[in-house]
């Protein structure tokens, strides 16, 4: 009986030192197999137990204005090769400037990219022109539509009172901004979007409400808001099913001459 307990113990040992042989640093099985420890409900007693290795994130290189590697770039200052009017599909009109920028052009329409997004983050700079024109929500108005229909305000609120949910870094007539930190008149501003699309079924119903989360200069003044529908000027939010859609910068037809530059986008 004893030497079939030494044999089945040398065995035992063996069959552990194979198992581990070939896991980096010398880590034991259990890190492979952390899932079905959690799963199990079993409190894990080692720190390589809630560790694991796979998957391995993708490496994002980070280039000229801090563009993302895997980034699309829709406006580098070149060009509206990515853009068209969003009423005829006409070649965008827009004033391409010197320094790298686009200025709406007034009353030529708003623009739209040709391509179709779905969840994004997406980044762009803007300004509203030095010399002030206008006030409330007639002055230095814009705004950039996620799919089209969804709102965050572009507006100069610098001494300029409107109503809260349409000034500035508002998802328009929703969601009134966590702070107000725009720069001053005839300086660059940076937003930072986060936009999760809603989700609809085979009938048409909203499964899922889609989710917009914005940095204005770096501070965050939308939290993962839950969109209630399309941002609308008048009436309620309309929840019609739709898939993925263009990015849309406003013409707000008041002589706005707000400015963009480096507008990229990362699917999600």
């Amino acid at each position: 009986m004893r030497q079939y307990l030494l044999c089945f113990l040398v065995c035992a040992a063996i069959g552990c030192q194979e198992s581990t042989k070939n896991m980096p640093n010398g880590q034991n099985a259990a890190k492979s197999s952390q899932n079905d420890v959690i799963d199990q409900g079993v409190e894990p007693t080692e720190p390589e137990q809630t560790e694991i290795y796979e998957p391995v994130p993708p490496k994002v290189d980070l280039g000229e204005h801090g563009v993302p590697s895997d980034a699309i770039v829709l406006f580098n200052g070149s060009d509206f090769s990515e853009w068209v009017h969003v009423a005829d599909s006409a070649a965008v009109k827009w004033l391409l400037n010197a320094d790298g920028s686009m200025t709406v052009k007034d009353k030529t329409g708003s623009i739209q990219t040709k391509r179709n997004f779905g969840s994004v983050q997406l980044h762009l700079e803007w300004k509203s022109p030095g010399d002030i024109q206008g006030d409330g929500q007639n002055r230095a108005n814009s705004g950039v539509f996620l799919q089209n229909r969804y709102e965050v305000q572009i507006l100069d609120n610098n001494d300029n009172n409107t109503y809260t949910n349409g000034q500035v870094a508002s998802i328009y007539k929703q969601s009134v901004p966590l702070a107000m930190a725009s720069r001053p008149s005839g300086q660059w501003n940076a937003y930072d979007i986060i936009f999760h699309a809603p989700e609809f079924n085979e009938v048409g119903e909203r499964t899922k409400a889609g989710t917009i989360t914005v940095l204005h200069n770096g501070v965050l003044v939308q939290d993962h808001y839950e969109l209630k529908g399309t941002t609308e000027y008048i009436g309620w939010p309309k929840n019609v099913a739709h898939g993925k859609a263009p990015i849309q910068l406003q013409d707000h037809k008041d002589n706005s001459r707000v400015s963009y530059r480096n507008i990229w986008v990362r699917e999600l």
